[in-house]
C-alpha cells in the first residue's frame, strides 16, 4: 500500500529544452531540491547517462536512503524508481514536462512512496509530510529555470 503519494505542478516561463537540461541532471538535483541531500552514480546508460544511483533525503524525523533505477524519455520525461532500500519499501518518481508555447512549459512532478507498516501513525505522517516531499518540487524547478532563486 503506498502511504505517501501526490504530484505538483507549475507553469514555467521557459522553453520544454531549458526546462529538461535541470530536469535531466540527475546528480545536480541536490543543488535545489530541497529535501534532497545526495545523488551518487553507480551505474551509467550507453549515453553517460544516470542510470541506477544511491540516494539521500532529509525527511526531517530519518535519512531516507534508496537506490534508484532513472529512465529518459527525452525532452518530456524522465522517472526513477526504487530497486533496493532499507529505508522505504517502495518509491517511484517522475518529472512531466508539456510545451504550453515556445516559450512556456507546464513541469508535473508527481512521487509515491510505501514506507513499509507505519501502524496508527499512517494517516497523520501523510498529512505532515506530502508538503514537504511532493508540494514545493514544481515551485523549485521553476526558481532553478528562470534564475529567480
Amino acid at each position: 500500500m503506498t502511504l505517501l503519494s501526490g504530484s505538483s505542478t507549475v507553469d514555467i516561463e521557459a522553453a520544454i529544452g531549458s526546462c529538461w537540461i535541470v530536469v535531466q541532471d540527475v546528480v545536480g538535483w541536490p543543488q535545489w531540491q530541497h529535501l534532497l541531500e545526495r545523488v551518487d552514480v553507480v551505474e551509467r546508460d550507453d549515453q553517460g547517462r544516470p542510470m541506477t544511483c544511491d540516494t539521500v533525503a532529509n525527511a526531517h524525523f530519518t535519512k531516507v536512503r534508496c537506490r534508484v533505477a532513472v529512465t529518459y524519455e527525452p525532452p518530456r520525461r524522465i522517472h526513477w524508481r526504487s530497486v533496493e532500500s532499507e529505508d522505504v519499501d517502495a518509491l517511484q518518481g517522475s518529472w512531466l514536462l508539456d510545451p504550453l508555447s515556445p516559450s512556456m512549459t507546464r513541469a508535473t512532478y508527481e512521487l509515491a512512496v510505501d514506507p513499509g507498516p507505519v501502524g496508527l501513525l499512517g494517516r497523520p505522517l501523510e498529512r505532515m509530510l506530502r508538503p514537504l516531499v511532493v508540494g514545493r518540487r514544481a515551485a523549485e524547478l521553476a526558481r532553478v529555470v528562470t534564475g529567480h532563486n
